[in-house]
């Protein structure tokens, strides 16, 4: 399953730590994020709960880029 969310970050620096903090979160297959149009797209592993692995993500997120938001 694949979704976009919207994303707050301040640099391409920034959204690049969020993007590799995302990809390193279980439930979590890839994850892109577009600087520019502020959006996150994450495609979540099979079977996985994706409400549950993105309060992981923005936790991790908030780890590399504490100014950082996801809005989910």
């Amino acid at each position: 399953m694949k979704k976009t969310y919207k994303i707050e970050v301040d640099c391409a620096n920034c959204a690049n730590k969020m993007e590799e903090a995302a990809r390193k979160t279980p439930g979590v297959q890839d994850c892109a994020v577009n600087f520019m149009a502020l959006k996150m797209h994450v495609t979540f592993d099979e079977g996985q709960d994706p409400k549950a692995v993105m309060e992981a993500v923005r936790r991790n997120c908030k780890k590399v880029e504490s100014d950082c938001e996801v809005y989910l």
